[in-house]
């Protein structure tokens, strides 16, 4: 045997999966197809959503499991045929593995005191720390093998690879009136200078790819082996149990056999061309802000799975994880996919207008919900443009235009920014009506003049606000747009994720057509059909249930070992 369990996939469910079995005494090998560690997750946000979760209990913010089962009823409504023992399974274990993880990982999460499930005014509702981050970590742990971890997206760094923090930012807007900002946005500057005299990026990590090199040194300290480059073609069945893979395409590949089965934690179907298009609306396009598989050898999870009996979530066109994406070149050729979360979207003195010149939707909503709006609005709002004046650009940046960029000529050139010095030449570089353009522009103004968004209640709930500055009163998602000249991106629907995948039981055991358990098989991730129903109900509602079923998955596999 190669080994007890094999793994596919190195994000944080595959990660998980490996480690908690390793630290189950499990002899572990983890396949991954691409040259990098980490999936998505590295190049994420991070966030982890747990309800009822033990870090929140210690730090005194009330939540309840009836909290969160009220919460999804409303915000994540069952859809018919899913089971929800699975959903069950998840908040009822939830608490539990982050708890292992904390004590026999070295995965380390705090929670965030203050970040609101994205439906703030329904039933049971918390207003932070059922949102989990991880700490900070510093890549220099990992020694060699921080060269592996997939690095952050370019666009959310600074300075050549320098990773900041959420509560980072406002220390970089404050600098220039603040000493006390300007002395902490120094010592991160100098930090990282020092660190990049022995690095090809800052070590000091923050949001996914904390915690993904978190995962990875657990993965390390605990004895996984970690195979890159490595893609797998089929899964290995006999007498309908899965007991191993073979990796590479025959007949050259090889056949890596495992006592306890397989996990499968490749991503899901983002980027399968085959079975995508049953799970989306057909304007949605098929744009992904999430990483593509690494080989053309690699099948997806569901493409192995179904070939051995597997059953995939039923055809149904909500099945995507939504965001508003901006696309463009960058200086190697590579495709950039910029997916607009909450750096731009909810500040003041910005708009997002479809082909009319016309607001469809309130900005400051969740990235899905904004999604939702360009879809429900049709073909005028896909693709969208995100509107902005001169301060705005300055102070926030708009996509992958960071804020205080001095030269924008090259995004200029590329047309991934454009620009007018009077709205009626912005509208015309975008192909939108410039009357109506105009006028929208000054419906907006005077409603943000007054802190009241009267078109689509903008700011109106303690999400948005959030989202919002602070700085500005009274309403911090409402600023005029008055200061040329004017620019804009344009924007699509972008998944980061599919809610679509491999039907599962509650141990993330992979279930055939009959319901039946197909031995030696589990799915987590994105690979998994998610608890969630098609909805989006808070921030790390990906990467929660991951961690979650990543935990369970190799729980029930050591428990086989046992038997």
């Amino acid at each position: 045997m190669d080994a007890d369990l094999i793994v596919v996939g190195s994000g944080a469910a595959g990660l998980t999966a490996a480690a908690v079995a390793a630290a189950e005494r499990l002899r572990v090998v983890l396949l991954e197809a691409s040259p990098w560690i980490g999936g998505t997750t590295a190049i994420s946000g991070g966030m982890v959503w747990v309800p009822a979760n033990p870090l929140m209990q210690r730090a005194g913010l009330p939540d309840t499991l009836e909290a969160a089962r009220t919460y999804l009823d409303h915000a994540a409504p069952p859809m018919p045929g899913r089971d929800a023992g699975v959903l069950e399974a998840f908040l009822q274990h939830g608490p539990e593995a982050i708890d292992y993880l904390m004590q026999r990982t070295a995965v380390q999460l705090q929670p965030v005191r203050t970040y609101p499930d994205y439906y703030p005014d329904m039933p049971g509702a918390t207003s932070g720390g059922r949102v989990l981050e991880p700490v900070p970590f510093d890549g220099r742990e990992l020694g060699a093998a921080f060269s592996q971890l997939r690095p952050p997206l370019p666009e959310f760094t600074i300075l050549g690879g320098m990773m900041v923090h959420r509560s980072d930012i406002p220390h970089f807007r404050r600098m220039r009136h603040s000493l006390a900002s300007a002395w902490h946005v120094a010592r991160l500057v100098a930090r990282h200078a020092w660190q990049r005299l022995s690095a090809s990026r800052g070590t000091t990590l923050h949001l996914g790819n904390a915690l993904a090199g978190r995962l990875l040194k657990s993965a390390m300290d605990l004895g996984v082996r970690l195979h890159l480059s490595t893609p797998v073609a089929s899964l290995i069945v006999e007498q309908g149990q899965v007991v191993g893979v073979q990796t590479g395409l025959s007949p050259g590949g090889r056949v890596w056999r495992a006592r306890c089965g397989v996990v499968l934690a490749c991503g899901g179907i983002s980027h399968d061309a085959a079975r995508r298009p049953s799970h989306v609306p057909a304007l949605a396009g098929t744009l992904s802000a999430t990483v593509p598989c690494g080989s053309p050898e690699a099948a997806s999870g569901a493409g192995l799975a179904t070939a051995a009996g597997a059953s995939l979530s039923a055809d149904e066109r909500r099945q995507a994880f939504w965001v508003p994406a901006s696309t463009f070149r960058r200086a190697d050729g590579s495709q950039g996919v910029f997916p607009h979360t909450v750096t731009d979207r909810g500040k003041p003195g910005l708009i997002a207008v479809d082909a009319h010149g016309q607001r469809f939707v309130n900005e400051a909503l969740s990235y899905h919900e904004f999604v939702k709006g360009q879809l429900r609005q049709g073909v005028s709002a896909v693709p969208a443009h995100l509107i902005c004046d001169r301060s705005f650009l300055w102070r926030y940046g708009l996509g992958k235009v960071k804020p205080f960029t001095r030269s924008l000529a090259a995004d200029l050139a590329s047309g991934y920014l454009k620009t007018g010095v009077s709205l009626g030449e912005l509208a015309r570089s975008i192909g939108v009506p410039p009357d109506a353009l105009h006028a929208t522009v000054q419906a907006f103004n005077a409603d943000a003049r007054q802190g009241v968004d009267q078109a689509f209640g903008r700011g109106g709930d303690i999400y948005q606000r959030h989202l919002g500055d602070g700085d500005r009163r009274p309403n911090p998602c409402m600023a005029p747009i008055e200061a040329p000249p004017f620019f804009a991106v344009r924007v699509e629907p972008a998944d980061l994720g599919m809610a679509a995948g491999l039907i599962t039981d509650a141990s993330a055991r992979v279930l055939d057509p009959q319901g039946n358990p197909i031995p030696g098989l589990y799915a987590c991730g994105n690979d998994m059909q998610s608890v969630m129903n098609g909805a989006y109900p808070g921030p790390g509602i990906t990467l929660g249930p991951a961690l979650v079923f990543g935990y369970l998955a190799a729980r029930h596999a050591a428990g086989q070992l046992m038997r």
